[in-house]
């Protein structure tokens, strides 16, 4: 459930700010062959989407080259303007400045993440150290800023938009909290810290893929797969003939992307092997060799800190949420600690119960962290005669997909032409055109199934977000949704389990948010908006996936094709809040880990694990559940843009729930809802205050009593 950015945006998020196109450094192109290159200039194909299967990984340097010289120029143009500073020559200028930039990275971030290589992670390398420069040099450039200053200062407001005023608000914000009122000395650090977090996060990234990609647990004997439903053997069958050729035949392979992990600690009787597998995934960055990650938390969490010290704040924690909604890390805290307190309280029942199933199995064992997806189930199928096994035929991706749609047809009125001929970025991926009222709104790509190449987890990116040119014409964007789900195998489509089917809608409740997207500006449209708001559109998407309503509009058996019956919807309910005490509980401690690193108010010089350790047992997390993320592999916070900002899935799971209260008040496709959560929400992007969209939508201050009730904690 992870929301990638492009390259330009991340390092923005690495600054601390949310959007600004600018730059200050001076880039080489001498000798470099650029007349040729595709990606410098606007995509002739169809929708201006990036043409995959045209561009070549030597085009990547020499373009971003090409392009950061230009919105240098862009942006010296503006600082030598004579003219008195004003919203159009200054801040919409720096606005629309990098629009090759943008094109550029665009691709390369995107593709980096869902189809990398060492090619392209060298390219990360390289250019990261320039980007940071470039947005770092354009930040505490104090000619620029003197213009921003004096617009903000002087501007008359009154004749701008709203759209306009928050623009002006925020590049000015963005430049104070990027370092623009920083003396000579400490804007040199500054600069440093943040070409050193920039390098020090591609390098936790490139770690994590590489752990993920090397650890394999190849099965030759069949006993081993005792337990194992038959999708699940074929699925590890195809994953080992896939790797090994001839020699593959006869065995088994199962990796650490969950689609092949989790149903393995869900059904293997084989504990030693369970415990193989999890210890595998639980210990990825700390092996104490040339992809550990240890000493990069530290030096990373060292370097925020410093960081927050020069802008003025006790702690990077505090630098963050003083520009999202919760404000402060006490605000955060409070909620994550709160909820900590009710869910591991449900946890510890839950493991009193599996701890009796296995004392019947006779042997004495402790519930252990790889014993708790297999008693689970095995509890499932007692208390609620119900298994995923039992469910998952009715969700064949193909089918799930059809009823996503149908859902932001009933609800938002999009309509979805798939497009056999654009260029796509992986074989197995598809693409729609995505209309609305008649008229295009968005493409929309979705990469379905894990591979080598690609990062673990589901996010949504946009190639192009959608914004207005300087004529006024609307630009649609191009949004792409990936996700790592079981792939179909050679007697059975891709199955979905609900994980898998909540998260397909997640992801597309994002894509909503970039779709519907009605801005002025680029870097105020789509997704635009504060770390604890933007999971509200996904997550409350979520809500329509398991509504028996939907369900009945899309579950159908994939062999006989029969809708998925009452009986079946009624035990899914019924156990809607099982084990819901795990799973919050294990998260809730990523956030509450997350809150602790970013929290520190001193240089860190301990050993990352007992840290780790200590917060853990700190919080009361018990031994038998294991943190959803620990500090070695936490992807979201060291090499994505969620550093003290993983308690944004609780936040928003509070405002989810109170939001799909308003539905649930009225009905599920009410129009009147729908139309009120679009023109307040899912259009606005950043273009008014996050806390005013939610008074706009809900006209009262979000309540916790949806989330704890939906849980059932």
């Amino acid at each position: 459930m992870i929301n990638r950015f492009t390259l330009s945006t991340f390092i923005l998020l690495l600054l601390g700010i949310t959007a600004c196109n600018n730059s200050d450094s001076v880039t080489k192109t001498d000798g470099m062959n650029t007349k040729d290159n595709i990606l410098l200039k606007p995509f002739t194909t169809p929708y201006g989407v990036p043409p995959f299967d045209e561009i070549k990984i030597t085009d990547y340097r020499p373009a971003y080259s090409v392009a950061i010289a230009e919105k240098k120029a862009e942006i010296d143009s503006i600082i030598r303007n004579p003219a008195t500073p004003t919203f159009a020559n200054t801040i919409e200028a720096i606005e629309y400045s990098g629009t090759t930039l943008e094109r550029v990275d665009g691709v390369f971030e995107n593709l980096l993440s869902s189809n990398t290589n060492e090619q392209m992670e060298a390219i990360a390398q390289e250019i990261t150290p320039e980007i940071t420069a470039l947005y770092d040099g354009i930040l505490m450039n104090d000619s620029l800023f003197q213009r921003v200053k004096y617009v903000h200062d002087h501007c008359d407001t009154s004749k701008l938009s709203g759209e306009e005023k928050m623009l002006l608000h925020d590049t000015y914000k963005n430049f104070v909290r990027g370092g623009a009122n920083l003396n000579a000395e400490d804007k040199k650090k500054l600069k440093s810290i943040n070409t050193q977090l920039g390098l020090l996060s591609l390098k936790f990234g490139s770690n994590v893929l590489k752990e993920t990609n090397r650890f394999e647990m190849l099965i030759d004997n069949k006993a081993d797969l005792a337990g194992l439903p038959e999708a699940v053997k074929v699925a590890a069958a195809k994953e080992a003939k896939e790797k090994y050729g001839d020699k593959g035949e006869g065995k088994w392979l199962f990796t650490l992307q969950k689609s092949s992990m989790i149903p393995f600690l869900t059904y293997a009787d084989n504990r030693k092997l369970r415990e193989k597998i999890l210890k595998g995934y639980t210990s990825k960055g700390d092996h104490n060799d040339s992809l550990d990650n240890k000493e990069i938390v530290k030096k990373m969490v060292n370097l925020r800190l410093e960081k927050a010290n020069l802008l003025g704040y006790p702690s990077y924690a505090a630098y963050v949420l003083s520009d999202n909604m919760a404000k402060t890390p006490e605000r955060a805290n409070k909620l994550v600690k709160e909820v900590f307190v009710k869910a591991v309280s449900k946890a510890k029942e839950e493991e009193g119960d599996l701890q009796k199933i296995a004392d019947k199995d006779g042997v004495k064992i402790k519930i252990k962290p790889w014993d708790w997806w297999y008693y689970t189930e095995r509890l499932r199928k007692k208390r609620y005669n119900i298994s995923e096994e039992e469910i998952r035929p009715y969700f064949q991706l193909e089918n799930v997909k059809k009823g996503m749609f149908e859902v932001a047809n009933k609800l938002y009125g999009f309509t979805f032409k798939k497009n056999k001929n654009l260029p796509l970025m992986n074989p197995k991926a598809e693409v729609y055109e995505v209309y609305r009222n008649n008229k295009l709104q968005a493409i929309l790509y979705l990469d379905y199934f894990p591979r080598a190449s690609k990062q673990g987890g589901a996010w949504m990116n946009a190639y192009r977000k959608q914004y207005r040119d300087k004529k006024g014409n609307n630009v649609i964007p191009i949004i792409s949704l990936t996700t790592n789900f079981t792939p179909p195998t050679e007697t059975a489509p891709a199955l979905l389990n609900m994980d898998e089917v909540t998260t397909l809608f997640h992801e597309f409740g994002h894509g909503l948010h970039g779709m519907l997207s009605d801005c002025k500006y680029e870097s105020l449209s789509g997704t635009s908006v504060p770390r604890d708001f933007v999971e509200l559109p996904s997550q409350v998407n979520e809500n329509w996936a398991t509504a028996p309503q939907v369900m009945k509009m899309y579950a159908k058996n994939y062999k006989t094709g029969k809708v998925i019956p009452d009986t079946l919807i009624k035990k899914m309910e019924e156990s809607a809040t099982f084990n819901n005490g795990f799973v919050v509980t294990e998260f809730d401690a990523a956030a509450a880990l997350d809150m602790a690193w970013h929290g520190i108010t001193k240089p860190f010089h301990g050993d990352v694990n007992q840290f780790e350790k200590a917060t853990l047992d700190s919080l009361g997390l018990i031994p038998q559940i294991i943190v959803r993320y620990r500090s070695p592999y936490f992807s979201h916070i060291f090499s994505g843009g969620y550093a003290a900002g993983y308690y944004a899935y609780l936040w928003t799971a509070v405002l989810d729930a109170d939001a799909f209260g308003a539905f649930q008040e009225t009905s599920l496709f009410d129009k009147k809802t729908a139309d009120s959560f679009r023109e307040n929400i899912l259009s606005k992007g950043g273009t008014v205050d996050a806390e005013q969209m939610w008074l706009n939508f809900r006209g009262r201050e979000p309540k916790v009593d949806f989330y704890l009730k939906r849980m059932g904690i």
